[in-house]
C-alpha cells in the first residue's frame, strides 16, 4: 500500500483544511467542494484526510458495513444477530469520471447469474462509501446519469437498484467531497447544493511560501515512508482532536439568537431552500465542538456562513462565488441577540482566533493557532503530481482588453440574459456525454440489443438468455447453470445525450454598431452560452468586422472565457460576412479531424448584410457561397436574424436557406420562441432539400 502524503504536512490552504476537519468532526455537515485551478494540492489534501479519520465499528462479513449497534434491517447480507463486530479503518471511496453506472450503484452478480442460475447481487461504490468518503476528483466532468444517481443516493442516504431482476435496497450515507477545476465547466445546481461547504484554492504568490511547497515536495517523493514518519507525532495529535471533538459535538449548545442569526443571514443572501440554513448550523456547532467549547457564537455563525453560503447565492454561472463580507458583519450585528459568549477572551485554538480571512499564514489562521492548531505549521497552497489533470485543450489565456480602432466603437455591456430553450443537432450522434443532443452512449436509457463487434462492454442479459435458452438441449445442459456461447451474447444498445460544439459567429461590423442593438445583441450571446453551458458543449467565437474574420476563442470547454471575449468585443466598419463564414468553416474543419465524433451547431449571429471585405467580387453571392460550404457537409446552423426597424431586407433568412439552416428573428429570440424554430433544425434542412429539389427540376 502506498504512503499518502501526511495532512499535517500540505503547506497553506487554510480554509479547505478547516473544512474537511470540520467534516471529520462532524460528518453531517455534509461534505466538501473544492474549486481552483490545477497543481494546488487539492486532491493531496483530499487523499490525506482518509489517514485521520477514526476506526469505523462493522459487522463482520458485511459488505455493506452495517453498524453493530444498530444493523441495518434491511441489508443485503442481513439480518444481522447481536454481537460485538469488528473495527476497519476509514475507507476514502474514488468514483472515477469514467465509471460505469454498474460499478457506482451495483449489478447481478453475471459470472453467478451464468454458470450457477443464481440471482446474486454484487455491491458497487456507493455499498463501499457507505459510513466512508466517496470522493470525485473533476467532479464538474462527471457523466450526468452518474450524476443523478449521487443526488439520490445523497438525498435518500440509500441506494436502491432495480435492474435485471435484481432488487436490492441498502444504506448509503457518505461524506460527499468533490475537487474541480472551474476552468473545465461548472457543476449542475442541484449537485452543487449537494455538497455542505465549498472553498476556493489557489496557488500561493508568497515566495517562501513556494520553496516550502517544493522543498515538502521533493522530500517525500524522495522518501515517503521517512517523510511520513518525521509528520507522525503531528498526524497523531490531530486525530486525537478529531475524536475528542466529535466526543464533544453532542454537548453543544445551538441557543436560539444564533439561530435568529443564521436564518437572517441565509435570507439577506437569498440562498434557496432551507438547506443553507441547517448547513450552517451544523457547521457552526462543528466549529465549537473544534475550539473546544460547548455554546456556539457569532464568530462560529461568521465562519460557517463563509464556507456554507457562497455556492449557494450564485445566480449564474458567469458570477463568481463569493459572499460581501461587509454585508455579513452588518446582518450579524443587526441580529445580535443577548446570547452569552462564554468565552469573551480567544482561545490560542479556537477557530475565532483568526481564520482563512484573518490574515496570512502565522496570523493566528489554521496554520498557526487557529482552528486547525493541533501543531500544524504554517502553510501554503503547493502542487501535487497527482492533482495535474490532463486537460482536453489548452487552458485558455486571459482576454486581453480590445481597443476600438478607426471607425469603431468601443464594447458596450451586454443586455440581461434569459433563459433559452434547447438548440440541437437533428439525427443520433456518438459523441462526448453532455445533455443537447441525441446520441448512442455508453450511458442512458436501453434501447435494444446487438450482436457485439469485438468486445462486449455492456451485456444485455435478456438478450443473452433469449438467444442462448433454444440451444440448451442440444447443448446437454444438464444442471441449473445456462450453457452460454460466445455467439449467444448480446450487447445493450443505449441511447443518452451528447455535448456538441457551438461555434457562434457574431457579426461586429458598422451596421451592429447602434450601441443598444449591440447590447441586445450581446445579451441573446450570453444567453446561448449559458444554454451552452448546462449542457455541457464545447464552445467557441468567431468575429468579424472591417475587411476580415477572426477567432476570438478557439473551441474550449471553458464557457465563461467566451463570455469574457464577448464582452470587450468593440463594434464598427464593414461586414465580411463570407469572411465570417469561412472563418468558421476553417474552424469546424480542424475540431472534425481532432474531434471527429463531436457534432457542431453553427449559430450565426447577423443582419445578413454583407459589404465588403478582402475577397473582390460581389458581397452577398461570396457570402452564398460561403453558406453552400456549411450545407454541404451537413452541419446544422442557426441564423439570429438581428436586423431591427420598420423595413427589413430579409437577408438573414435567405442566408438560413444557403446554410440549410433555421432563421430567427432578435425579438423571438428573446421571448423563448425559439424553441420550436431552433430545436427543429431538421426542419429548415427539408426546406433546404425542396429548394435543391426545384433548382434540379
Amino acid at each position: 500500500m502506498s504512503t499518502r502524503y501526511p495532512f499535517t504536512a500540505v503547506v497553506g490552504m487554510d480554509d479547505l483544511r478547516l473544512a474537511l476537519l470540520l467534516n471529520a468532526v462532524s460528518p453531517a455537515v455534509g461534505g466538501v467542494l473544492v474549486r481552483g485551478e490545477k497543481g494546488t494540492a487539492k486532491s493531496t489534501a483530499v487523499r490525506a484526510l482518509a489517514e485521520l479519520l477514526p476506526a469505523v465499528p462493522v459487522v463482520a462479513g458485511c459488505r455493506f458495513s452495517c453498524d453493530p449497534a444498530s444493523p441495518d434491517p434491511g441489508c443485503p447480507d442481513g439480518p444481522h444477530g447481536a454481537g460485538p463486530g469488528a473495527e476497519r479503518p476509514a475507507r476514502m471511496v474514488e468514483l472515477p469520471v469514467g465509471a460505469s453506472e454498474d460499478r457506482l450503484v451495483g449489478s447481478l452478480d453475471i459470472e453467478k447469474a451464468l454458470a450457477e442460475g443464481v440471482k446474486a447481487f454484487e455491491p458497487g461504490l456507493l455499498a463501499d462509501a457507505h459510513r466512508g468518503v466517496l470522493y470525485v476528483d473533476e467532479v464538474n466532468l462527471l457523466h450526468d446519469h452518474l450524476i443523478d444517481l449521487l443526488l439520490d443516493a445523497a438525498a435518500m442516504g440509500f441506494s436502491h437498484v432495480e435492474r435485471e431482476g435484481v432488487s436490492v435496497r441498502h444504506a448509503a450515507r457518505f461524506l460527499l467531497v468533490g475537487t474541480m477545476n472551474p476552468e473545465e465547466g461548472e457543476l449542475r445546481p442541484q449537485l452543487l447544493d449537494r455538497f455542505g461547504l465549498t472553498v476556493e484554492v489557489a496557488a500561493s504568490r508568497d515566495p517562501e511560501q513556494r520553496v516550502e511547497v517544493v522543498r515538502r515536495r521533493l522530500a517525500f517523493e524522495d522518501d515517503p515512508a521517512a517523510f511520513a514518519a518525521r509528520w507522525a507525532d503531528e498526524e497523531t495529535a490531530l486525530r486525537g482532536r478529531i475524536v475528542a471533538a466529535r466526543a464533544r459535538l453532542p454537548q453543544v449548545t445551538l441557543g436560539d439568537a444564533v439561530l435568529l442569526q443564521i436564518a437572517a443571514t441565509c435570507a439577506a443572501f437569498e440562498v434557496d431552500g432551507m438547506r443553507a440554513d441547517i448547513v450552517m448550523a451544523r457547521t457552526a456547532t462543528a466549529l465549537a465542538a473544534w475550539a473546544g467549547r460547548t455554546e456556539v457564537t457569532s464568530e462560529d455563525v461568521r465562519q460557517a456562513a463563509l464556507l456554507a453560503l457562497p455556492h449557494r447565492r450564485r445566480r449564474s454561472p458567469f458570477d463568481a462565488p463569493g459572499l460581501d463580507e461587509d454585508k455579513l458583519d452588518e446582518t450579524l450585528e443587526q441580529f445580535k441577540g443577548e446570547d452569552p459568549d462564554p468565552d469573551p477572551e480567544p482561545e490560542p485554538d479556537g477557530p475565532d482566533d483568526g481564520g482563512p480571512d484573518d490574515g496570512g499564514p502565522g496570523d493566528g489562521g489554521p496554520g498557526g493557532g487557529g482552528p486547525d492548531g493541533g501543531g500544524i505549521p504554517p502553510q501554503g497552497d503547493g502542487p501535487a503530481p497527482e492533482d495535474v489533470p490532463a486537460p482536453e485543450e489548452a487552458p485558455v489565456p486571459e482576454p486581453a482588453p480590445q481597443r476600438a480602432g478607426a471607425g469603431e466603437r468601443a464594447a458596450v455591456k451586454a443586455a440581461e440574459p434569459f433563459r433559452t430553450k434547447v438548440l440541437s443537432v437533428p439525427g443520433l450522434g456518438e459523441g462526448a456525454a453532455g445533455r443537447r443532443s441525441r446520441a448512442r452512449t455508453e450511458h442512458g436509457r436501453t434501447t435494444g440489443s446487438t450482436r457485439p463487434r469485438g468486445a462486449l462492454t455492456k451485456l444485455h442479459l435478456a438478450a443473452t438468455v433469449q438467444a442462448a435458452a433454444p440451444h440448451q438441449k442440444a447443448r446437454g445442459r444438464t444442471g441449473r447453470g445456462l450453457v452460454v456461447r460466445r455467439d449467444d451474447l448480446r450487447q445493450a444498445t443505449r441511447e443518452g445525450r451528447e455535448g456538441n460544439l457551438v461555434l457562434f459567429a457574431v457579426d461586429a461590423s458598422g451596421s451592429m454598431a447602434a450601441r443598444q442593438r449591440m447590447s441586445a445583441v450581446k445579451g441573446a450571446v450570453l444567453s446561448l452560452l449559458l444554454d451552452a453551458y448546462q449542457r455541457r458543449d464545447k464552445v467557441g467565437l468567431v468575429t468579424f468586422r472591417g475587411r476580415d474574420a477572426e477567432v476570438a476563442l478557439p473551441p474550449t470547454s471553458s464557457v465563461d472565457a467566451a463570455a469574457a471575449r464577448l464582452e470587450q468585443l468593440p463594434t464598427g466598419g464593414r461586414t465580411p460576412l463570407s469572411a465570417g463564414l469561412l472563418k468558421a468553416h476553417d474552424v469546424l474543419r480542424v475540431e472534425r479531424l481532432r474531434d471527429p465524433s463531436r457534432r457542431p451547431l453553427l449559430v450565426v449571429v447577423t443582419d445578413g448584410r454583407a459589404t465588403g471585405g478582402r475577397a473582390a467580387g460581389d458581397p452577398v453571392a461570396l457570402a452564398a457561397r460561403a453558406a453552400r460550404l456549411h450545407a454541404a457537409e451537413g452541419t446544422a446552423s442557426v441564423v439570429v436574424d438581428c436586423e431591427t426597424g420598420p423595413v427589413r431586407l430579409g437577408l438573414a433568412g435567405r442566408l438560413a436557406l444557403e446554410l440549410g439552416g433555421t432563421a430567427v428573428t432578435l425579438d423571438e429570440l428573446r421571448a423563448d420562441a425559439i424553441a420550436g424554430l431552433v430545436r427543429d433544425v431538421q426542419a429548415g434542412q427539408a426546406g433546404h432539400a425542396a429548394q435543391t429539389n426545384r433548382r434540379a427540376a
